[in-house]
């Protein structure tokens, strides 16, 4: 499904001199950000330390954790792509050993929108994210394992190639996910695997041109699908279909329907351009952008995920690496970034 981006650069233009958010390629809306109070983090949803290995001299690794993210956005994994949106399986691995070469670690959306990354020192996280619950991203062989070419495959093996590369990755479904009707059998294998479940709205619809009751009915459905697979999982997080935010902005946030309510810790767009440090004054949880995955030729490849990485990988754009410690908040004395308020006590500037 083609998106629509929405929201603005971060306060890192500076840095991104003559970039532009992508171009409208479907429907949905835009307009100035307007800023929504997004619930305090529960650590409870987010991952588990590991066992760090003892702090390093953040200095040693060149550490800013006020770097940009990358949150890669994948739809269709598939051997013959129709849109810009399609990845062929070929495509995907290699982007995902270009990830391994360049030292990124995945985590969750929701690890990285309440800080809970967990990333070794000198390592960078990247959000993998997909829209729309598609076989192509998880389905079944005759073994009952997730099949080869489909994403979850793929990355599962990857994953074993490189045991640092962590198979993680955040899924944003819509009713009946993956062809299976309820979710029982696809959604329970993502959340026993440490995959995140977020929301895409039951019909994939476009909420900015939704009523108020059917936005919150639209979210409500599908989480309470989600959780009837999966009891007691939580959804935290919401992909908006072609990046459409509803009208108040804050039902993205939290609402109800019926006996149901939701209440996101993150809200995902599309844009063109990596997301904020959630330690950076400039991180808004209600509006994080994404990155479409994409190669160095075709429509707008100039925003796609390649030409991005390879902003980051020459330090043209400032990129999140860790200084491995979950007390501090490490970055250089002369970054363009500011740390938010909230996270100044955990500051160490080198």
């Amino acid at each position: 499904m083609g998106h629509q981006p929405h929201g603005s650069l971060p306060h890192h233009a500076a840095l991104l001199a003559g970039a532009t958010l992508l171009a409208a390629v479907a429907c949905g809306t835009s307009g100035e950000p307007v800023s929504v109070e997004v619930p305090a983090p529960d650590v409870s949803s987010a991952a588990p330390a590991t066992g760090a290995a003892a702090p390093v001299d953040p200095a040693s690794v060149r550490a800013d954790e006020l770097g940009m993210v990358p949150v890669l956005m994948y739809h269709q994994i598939t051997d013959q792509p129709s849109s810009v949106y399609d990845r062929t399986p070929g495509d995907f691995r290699d982007e995902l050993e270009r990830l391994v070469r360049e030292d990124y670690v995945p985590v969750r959306t929701v690890d990285y929108a309440t800080g809970r990354m967990d990333v070794p020192a000198g390592k960078h996280p990247v959000v993998l994210t997909f829209d729309d619950s598609t076989v192509s991203q998880l389905a079944f062989d005759e073994r009952g394992e997730p099949a080869a070419n489909t994403a979850v495959g793929i990355l599962l093996d990857v994953a074993r190639a490189h045991p640092e590369f962590r198979p993680v990755a955040s899924f944003y479904v819509n009713s009946a996910p993956f062809n299976d009707p309820g979710g029982e059998r696809t959604l329970k294998w993502l959340h026993e695997h440490g995959f995140e479940i977020g929301n895409h709205t039951a019909t994939h619809a476009n909420l900015s041109s939704s009523g108020s009751d059917q936005v919150q009915r639209e979210i409500t459905d599908v989480q309470r699908e989600i959780q009837r697979a999966v009891p007691g999982v939580e959804v935290v997080t919401i992909a908006l279909p072609f990046g459409a935010m509803p009208e108040p902005d804050d039902l993205a946030v939290r609402g109800s329907s019926g006996d149901s309510r939701y209440e996101h810790r993150a809200v995902l767009l599309v844009g063109s351009n990596p997301a904020p440090s959630p330690f950076a004054k400039d991180f808004d949880p209600a509006r994080v952008p994404r990155i479409r995955s994409q190669g160095r030729d075709g429509e707008e490849a100039a925003f796609g995920s390649t030409a991005w990485l390879d902003k980051l990988a020459s330090g043209e754009v400032p990129r999140y690496t860790s200084d491995g410690d979950p007390d501090h908040v490490s970055f250089p004395k002369n970054t363009r970034a500011s740390v938010a308020p909230e996270h100044e006590g955990k500051a160490r500037p080198y």
